[in-house]
């Protein structure tokens, strides 16, 4: 990761604490900034704040906030509109940076976001291989499986669902590659910049940016022919028949959910429905750890330990 990369998206003060922190970025996973509040940094599993010459931390200004928005946007608010009423953008490199303030709707819907108080800078992290150890449960030759991966919140799932896409993808000295067609509703598997993916994904995938899952699955289904669909964070009830287009079109489905165990999971109604139609081949559960992506267990279609 390019540290300067990361320094140029923020205002000119606190760049410069970024600058004689002398981080390691690999180690650094969000930095955010409340106005008012203390310049707050998630670092290597834990949390801490940033000091400034003479006190005793740093408290983030309204100026701050603006200029760091002014460059993350590249001084064209307007043409992010889209985005913000979403809550993120995406940058160079595939970074995330999200947005609060106050919302503005029309009617029941969000048409925008103005006076915008904090802005979360979460880097984009591509552990390159981190999936070697599972690939053997999901690929056996020409064999792929249906596979849901488990995992609570920052335990590694958009990672390893990342480097098993690249896999699939680009193949190996045994196995050919496969065309993988990914769904990026969120604009963090392929994390694209101005449409193009910052992260790799495998020189056979084709990337839906920023569309609706439910939608997503559908179109690439009908227009790019894909082996393998892969998507992240499944949960919404409308994802279901999306699921079953892919299962029944012969297509390959590879999906995250959000669960502390696979009870957690299996108790939201469409999983349910999904584990009734023997949709999912593997399970693959991860857990806390001292490092992102801890397999705690991987279970077959029938709830066995593989």
């Amino acid at each position: 990761m390019e540290p300067t990369q990361i320094q140029n998206l923020f205002a000119g003060n606190i760049r410069q604490l970024l600058i004689e922190a002398d981080l390691d970025y690999d180690k650094l996973y969000e930095i955010r900034l409340r106005v008012g509040r203390p310049l707050f940094l998630t670092y290597d599993g834990g949390e801490c704040f940033l000091r400034s010459s003479g006190q005793e931390q740093y408290l983030v200004t309204r100026e701050d906030l603006q200029e760091t928005l002014e460059y993350v946007t590249g001084y064209s608010l307007y043409a992010y509109e889209e985005e913000i009423r979403q809550g993120f953008l995406s940058v160079q490199g595939g970074h995330r940076v999200g947005v609060t303030g106050k919302v503005i709707l029309d009617g029941n819907r969000i048409r925008g976001m103005k006076y915008i108080s904090c802005i979360n800078v979460r880097l984009a992290h591509q552990k390159i291989g981190c999936a070697d150890e599972i690939m053997p449960y999901i690929r056996q030759g020409d064999w792929v499986a249906n596979t849901l991966i488990v995992s609570p919140p920052r335990c590694g799932k958009t990672t390893l669902l990342r480097d098993i896409i690249r896999q699939l993808s680009n193949g190996n000295e045994t196995v050919s590659g496969m065309t993988v067609g990914v769904v990026d509703e969120r604009s963090e598997l392929a994390g694209c910049y101005q449409g193009v993916p910052q992260n790799d994904l495998g020189m056979r995938t084709d990337v839906l940016d920023g569309c609706p899952k439910s939608e997503g699955m559908q179109m690439l289904i009908r227009s790019m022919s894909p082996q393998v669909v892969a998507v992240d964070e499944l949960g919404r009830e409308d994802d279901y028949h999306a699921v079953e287009s892919v299962i029944h079109s012969g297509c390959k489905l590879i999906a995250t959910a959000h669960g502390n165990s696979m009870e957690d999971v299996l108790s939201q109604p469409l999983f349910q429905k999904l584990l009734a139609a023997r949709v999912f081949e593997r399970y693959i559960v991860l857990g806390r750890g001292s490092y992102a992506g801890v397999v705690e267990a991987i279970y077959d279609a029938e709830g066995a330990l593989c």
